[in-house]
């Protein structure tokens, strides 16, 4: 094959992505018959069948599934070209999209994202929270411009925003009744965890471990301010990074513990984009620091 009908390519994506032939004829205001008669010649170009019949179902071949990984790579590409030449359009407001893990501090998520709040030009902020796995699903659908994680994932590429220290809280009535400094404190007390399998709940499993601490697991979870609202009645001692300190002290009216020594906190902007061209965003990385 010496030339690939990238026309007849994106038809193919479409239907891969809407699921059958009906809805992608809709979508691109063609008809059916037309459709069918574009993919049979790309097949016929490839040598391969991109589809199978399963029951009433239309689904990909192996060779589809393929054929629809490289279709994303190209089209994305071919969206990021048209956004360097084209820029935004003008009259309206820009609006970055972002999808924040639900166990990324909320101080921390306002501290990331207040460069593409400074831009001159007006910009509506969308936020969306949820879990790592949901968040990435969005990404790979066009739903959120990037999401902000403590991890990237696959197929993704990562830019890393800041990296700080991870320290220690306690409510007042908790630290008063500390008989050890820290971190020697922590063995055989409270503690309040981020959900089992998050990056930080890893990190300070491998911490407990390392320093020979076996802290009582009062409660764990997803949200990180119910967690902190939780510290804050004294129910037990919780971690936070380091960068954010300050303001967890100010806003849960807490005291500071101690600093885990060898913990590390990185916060990374997870996008299907090689060079970023969203302004809002590109701003978010310029400013990224340790924190």
């Amino acid at each position: 094959m010496d030339w690939l009908n990238y026309h007849h390519l994106y038809y193919f994506w479409t239907i891969a992505r809407e699921g059958s032939v009906t809805g992608a004829a809709k979508l691109l205001h063609v008809s059916q018959s037309a459709l069918s008669t574009q993919i049979k010649q790309l097949e016929q170009a490839l040598g391969e069948p991109l589809f199978e019949r399963v029951g009433r179902r239309l689904v990909l071949s192996d060779a589809g599934r393929l054929a629809q990984r490289y279709a994303e790579d190209i089209f994305s590409l071919g969206r990021e070209f048209q956004n360097e030449l084209k820029g935004r359009p003008t009259g309206r407001p820009l609006r970055l999209a972002v999808g924040i893990s639900d166990v990324l501090p909320k101080l921390m998520v306002h501290r990331i994202l207040r460069p593409a709040l400074e831009l001159k030009d007006s910009l509506r902020l969308s936020c969306r929270e949820s879990g790592l796995g949901s968040l990435l699903a969005a990404l790979f659908e066009h739903e959120v411009d990037a999401p902000y994680v403590p991890l990237g994932g696959p197929r993704a590429f990562n830019h890393l925003l800041g990296e700080c220290g991870v320290t220690f809280f306690g409510a007042a009535s908790l630290v008063r009744r500390c008989s050890q400094p820290f971190p020697a404190c922590l063995d055989g007390a409270p503690v309040l965890l981020p959900a089992e399998g998050t990056a930080l709940r890893q990190s300070l499993d491998r911490w407990f471990q390392q320093e020979q601490l076996v802290p009582v697991v009062a409660g764990d979870f997803d949200d990180s301010a119910l967690l902190k609202a939780f510290g804050a009645a004294g129910e037990g001692f919780f971690a936070a990074p380091s960068g954010i300190a300050q303001d967890v002290v100010q806003r849960y009216q807490v005291q500071v513990v101690g600093e885990a020594g060898g913990l590390r906190f990185r916060s990374y902007a997870v996008s299907t984009e090689r060079r970023i061209s969203h302004p809002g965003l590109a701003a978010v990385l310029a400013a990224a620091q340790p924190f």
